[in-house]
C-alpha cells in the first residue's frame, strides 16, 4: 500500500513529506524542486493492544509510545504537477506516471492562496484553494482518459467482434492503474453503458469512466496547508460549507515539521498527532526558537483538534479512505517471539481480510498448510474465511 503526497509546485508538498518521514528532502520555493520522486516511511498512528494484556510491547518495525502504536507505510512525494500536466506540459506525464501504483493521495493545496497558478509565491488572498484542488483532479481525469482513449476504436471494435466482456477488457488494460475486473463492472453499470455496443460509447463516456475510476482507484484527501497563516481558515471554512463532499483535513506542515524536528532534538516532549508538547530544558532554546514553539502551539495546536493534521491526514488516507485494519500476530499462551520482543509485528490489512488472508501475510507456508486460527483477545478458534476486525490478535496454526 503507497500513499502518494501530490499537489502543485511550492505548496508545502516537500514540506509535508519531509515532516511526514523526517527525510532530508530539497525544499525551496520554486517549481520542480523536486524532479524525481522521493519515497520515504511515514506512519500511522493507532492505539496499541498492548493496554488489553497489560503488558508493554517491543516493535520490529516502527515504534511505540505511551501506548501509541506507529505502524510504517509507504509514502512517495511526486514533484509538483502544472496546468496542463496530462499534455506533457511541465514533465506532466512523467509525474503522473510516479503515481500510478499510488493507492491513496494526499493532495497537499495552499489553502492561504499564496501560490498562484504557475506554483510561484504570491500574495496571501490571491488565488481560491479551491482552483487548485479542481486543477489537481481534472488532470488526473484527462491523464487517464488519454490512457483509455489510446487505440480505442480499435479496441473497441475488437472487443464487439469477438464478443468480449468489456469489464474484463478495460480491466486488463488498465491493471497498471490498478482497475479490476469488478471496479470496471461497477463502472460501466454505474453509468448505465451498453456491453453490447461498446463502439457507440462516445468520447464524453469516455471521460466519465475515467472520473470513476480516479475516483476508484485514487481516492483523496484535500491537506488544506498554510492553516497558521490567518486568510487560510476563512478558506476552509468557506469551502468546507460550499463542498462538503470534498475530504479536507486542516494542515500546517511546517508546523509539524518544526515540532518533530525539535522532538528529534530532545528539546519538546511531543508525540506525532497530539494537540500539545512540554519543553524538556527551556534553557537549551533561544529566545526565537520559544516564540516559534509557542506560536504553533497557540495558533495551531490549540485551534485545531487535529492539531498540525499531518498525522491525521496519513491516518484518515489509510482508514477513513482505504478502510484497512490493524492485525497483531500472538498467542494464547505467548505474545514474545523468539527474542522475547512482545507483540513485535503489526499489520495494515485490507478490508474484508480472512483469517486465512493473514495466515498468508505472514508466511505462505503458513496459509499454503492453514489448520486453523485462534481469536487471541476472546481465545476463541476461528475458520479460514473468518473476517478479521480491527484491532484483532490472531494466532495462526498450520501443518507441516
Amino acid at each position: 500500500m503507497q500513499i502518494g503526497v501530490v499537489g502543485k509546485a511550492n505548496v508545502g508538498k516537500s514540506t509535508f513529506f519531509k515532516a511526514a518521514t523526517l527525510m532530508d528532502v530539497l525544499i525551496a520555493n520554486y517549481p520542480f524542486a523536486t524532479i524525481k520522486p522521493n519515497h520515504g516511511v511515514g506512519f500511522v498512528k493507532i492505539d496499541c493492544v498492548d493496554t488489553f494484556f497489560n503488558t508493554q510491547c517491543n516493535p520490529r518495525e516502527g515504534f511505540c509510545i505511551n501506548h501509541k502504536r506507529f505502524v510504517p507505510v509507504d509514502i512517495i512525494d511526486v514533484a509538483g504537477l502544472v496546468p496542463g500536466a496530462h499534455e506533457g506540459k511541465g514533465l506532466g506525464n512523467q509525474l503522473l506516471d510516479d503515481l500510478r501504483q499510488a493507492d491513496v493521495l494526499i493532495h497537499v493545496v495552499d489553502f492561504s492562496g499564496s501560490t498562484n497558478e504557475k506554483g510561484e509565491p504570491s500574495e496571501p488572498g490571491t488565488r481560491d484553494p479551491y482552483e487548485d484542488i479542481k486543477f489537481l483532479e481534472e488532470e488526473i481525469d484527462y491523464w487517464i482518459h488519454g490512457i483509455i482513449n489510446r487505440g480505442w476504436d480499435r479496441f473497441a471494435r475488437q472487443i464487439q467482434q469477438e464478443h468480449s466482456d468489456p469489464a474484463k477488457a478495460l480491466g486488463k488494460q488498465l491493471s497498471g492503474l490498478k482497475v479490476t475486473d469488478e471496479m470496471a463492472e461497477e463502472v460501466i453499470k454505474k453509468l448505465e453503458l451498453s456491453k453490447d455496443r461498446v463502439t457507440e460509447w462516445t468520447q464524453k463516456d469516455l471521460f466519465r469512466i475515467a472520473q470513476e475510476f480516479r475516483r476508484i482507484t485514487k481516492p483523496m484527501i484535500i491537506a488544506a496547508n498554510k492553516m497558521d497563516i490567518p486568510i487560510a481558515k476563512e478558506n476552509y471554512n468557506r469551502i468546507k460549507s460550499d463542498h462538503p463532499e470534498l475530504f479536507i483535513v486542516p494542515c500546517s506542515a511546517e508546523s509539524e515539521l518544526a515540532l518533530r524536528e525539535a522532538a528529534k532534538h530532545q528539546l519538546i516532549n511531543y508525540i506525532p498527532g497530539d494537540t500539545d508538547f512540554t519543553f524538556i530544558d527551556e534553557s537549551k532554546l533561544s529566545e526565537r526558537q520559544k516564540n516559534a514553539l509557542n506560536f504553533i502551539k497557540n495558533n495551531v495546536l490549540k485551534v485545531f483538534p487535529e492539531g498540525t493534521g499531518v498525522q491525521a491526514c496519513i491516518n484518515s488516507a489509510v482508514f477513513s479512505l482505504l478502510n484497512y485494519i490493524v492485525v497483531f500476530p500472538g498467542g494464547v499462551n505467548k505474545l514474545t517471539d523468539q527474542y522475547g520482543r512482545v507483540l513485535p509485528d503489526c499489520f495494515l490489512m485490507p478490508p474484508g481480510t480472512t483469517a486465512l488472508d493473514f495466515a498468508f501475510r505472514i508466511h505462505s507456508d503458513f496459509g499454503n498448510n492453514f489448520i486453523k486460527a485462534i481469536d487471541v483477545k476472546r481465545r476463541l478458534p476461528i475458520g479460514k474465511d473468518h473476517k478479521l476486525k480491527d484491532g484483532d490478535v490472531i494466532e495462526i496454526h498450520a501443518g507441516k
